[in-house]
């Protein structure tokens, strides 16, 4: 692979929005620490082994009036989380 090759995808990336969007508002902030808060409370539960190369998932999705609570959440592997999508 060439340097080019190398460099081009960093110089593609928009820093400023991966910025703002990490850091946001307070309510993106709030709601990053609520997602971390309920995948530690399933490796608690399960064990961080039953999550190794998994993800929590939201059975009722967040953006359509779920919550982080632990009955709307579930372990699934990361391929059938992506094809769940926002449904």
């Amino acid at each position: 692979m060439t340097k080019k090759k190398l460099i081009k995808p960093f110089r593609d990336r928009d820093y400023k929005k991966e910025y703002r969007t990490y850091h946001g508002t307070p309510e993106q902030i709030a709601n990053r620490a609520a997602r971390n808060k309920a995948r530690r409370t399933m490796e608690k539960e399960m064990g961080k082994s039953a999550l190794k190369g998994k993800e929590v998932d939201h059975k009722k999705p967040l953006s359509k009036g779920g919550s982080n609570s632990r009955s709307n959440l579930q372990v699934l592997s990361k391929t059938a989380n992506r094809k769940k999508g926002n449904k």
